[in-house]
């Protein structure tokens, strides 16, 4: 078995070389699709550094595949404890200071399968290049450089292990060239069998105390919210629409998701009450922009890993159904 995936991993390499003899762009495609393949279909563990803004994060993560599909789990090495662990598309998050596991669907995609399933659309609103061979965690890895086309969209730089395409370290770039967000392993074992026991939380979640929490494996419902988003960015797509009661809110909140397969950006639409007053303006956190403003008496919120000048022309974008 280890001889025919690595013969398979070695066609894919060698076609993406062959390709980029005649063009780049197209061997830069097939780095990103052989990255998004292996996250899925290799074992591997090691501890990663997540930075985003001035806060610095670190985790540590094993991966395992078999016959019976894909397990992961993630433990949070820095303040409260956390750990998240996968059965393919089911996610347990256990808090052990709250004492609280929450159940949910998985819908984001950790560090290091960071990359969506589908990738063809993106060559039209990326330059994507090959650069230069560079060590992360003691391993040759290939550069891939994204550019946005336009200035409505956040650049990326990943670094692909050379050996099994495995991301290595991902960095996202804003439009004054600043990093504003970055993963990367500072060690790593890529192949060979990861023990399942590392698998299992560290938490008896039968000892008194503990509570369940399931909501979160409810599918939104999809639903006319009545509102319209005029303005977003070539290829960003609506991906969901529904309404939907957030905590800490008595009324529901019309929740509108668009994403062009990288970045995904939320508007979310809620009345304002009688005497409440709204912050109107840009505000950053890390990588994610927030632009709030008043529109029909309602508050308009329009959030994202995008430029400020997105975020802004998607909220003025915003109005009512006719």
């Amino acid at each position: 078995m280890k001889f025919f995936v690595s013969l398979a991993l070695g066609l894919l390499l060698g076609s993406g070389l062959a390709r980029a003899e005649t063009n780049p762009q197209d061997a830069g495609v097939d780095w990103l699709q052989k990255i998004a393949k292996v996250a899925r279909g290799l074992n591997y563990s090691g501890t990663f550094v997540y930075h985003y803004g001035s806060q610095v994060e670190t985790s540590r993560i094993w991966h395992f595949v078999d016959a019976s599909g894909e397990f992961e789990k993630l433990e949070v090495l820095d303040g409260p404890a956390r750990e998240v662990i996968r059965t393919n598309d089911e996610v347990r998050c256990y808090y052990p200071e709250i004492k609280t596991v929450k159940v949910e669907k998985r819908r984001a995609k950790p560090f290091p399968a960071l990359l969506p399933d589908q990738l063809a659309s993106l060559s039209e609103y990326y330059n994507i290049r090959l650069g230069d061979k560079e060590r992360v965690a003691g391993r040759e890895a290939q550069l891939l450089v994204l550019e946005p086309t336009d200035g409505l969209r956040y650049g990326h730089r990943f670094w692909a292990d050379l050996e099994t395409g495995l991301l290595l370290k991902a960095r996202m770039i804003n439009e004054r060239k600043e990093a504003v967000e970055q993963f990367a392993f500072t060690q790593v074992t890529i192949g060979g069998a990861v023990d399942k026991q590392e698998l299992k939380p560290k938490y008896d979640v039968q000892v008194s105390g503990w509570s369940l929490d399931s909501s979160g494996l409810a599918e939104p419902v999809s639903s006319d919210t009545g509102w319209v988003v005029g303005s977003y960015p070539a290829g960003f797509r609506k991906i969901m629409e529904t309404r939907r009661t957030l905590p800490g809110r008595s009324t529901p909140v019309s929740h509108i998701v668009y994403s062009d397969g990288l970045a995904a950006i939320s508007v979310f639409i809620e009345p304002l009450a009688a005497n409440a007053r709204a912050v109107q303006g840009v505000s950053q956190q890390g990588a994610i922009n927030v632009y709030s403003l008043l529109v029909a008496g309602h508050k308009v919120t329009v959030l994202g890993e995008a430029p400020s000048e997105t975020v802004v022309r998607m909220g003025k974008s915003v109005s009512e159904k006719k």
